[in-house]
């Protein structure tokens, strides 16, 4: 018997405003909001119950928001790719999220990759990836 991978939990300083900076970048919902945890999930997903143990595990993952006093110090020990499909153009993509708060990150990935680091607005890395299909 297999789990559902349900969340990722990202720890960040403000919840709320590194939410919904995600929810806009991945174009997620936000399905629950508290002081100390903001929930968010992607658009198509239903927040209804699913009876069906097969339906339930076939639902994609959210990505849960929880406050932390310390700050970032090291590189992600695990970090989120993003993926532009191969009608969308990636430089543009990459150009709306440093516009929206995102910074070029090195961490020693060199210039022949096919990938590129950002971080998001409270320093967490992710990559965009080449364009693809599948």
């Amino acid at each position: 018997m297999a789990l559902r991978w349900y969340t990722v939990v990202v720890d960040s300083h403000d919840v709320a405003s590194l939410a919904r900076w995600w929810a806009e970048t991945l174009d997620f919902q936000i399905v629950y909001e508290a002081q100390g945890e903001v929930t968010i999930i992607p658009k198509h997903m239903s927040v209804d119950p699913i009876e069906d143990g097969q339906t339930w595990m076939q639902q994609a993952q959210g990505l849960v928001f929880v406050p932390v006093p310390e700050g970032k110090t090291v590189k992600n020990r695990l970090h989120i790719d993003l993926a532009p499909h191969a009608s969308q153009d990636r430089d543009a993509e990459i150009a709306a999220l440093l516009e929206r708060g995102a910074t070029l990150a090195d961490v020693g990935q060199g210039d022949d990759v096919g990938w590129t680091v950002l971080r998001d607005p409270e320093g967490n890395e992710f990559c965009v990836l080449s364009a693809r299909t599948r």
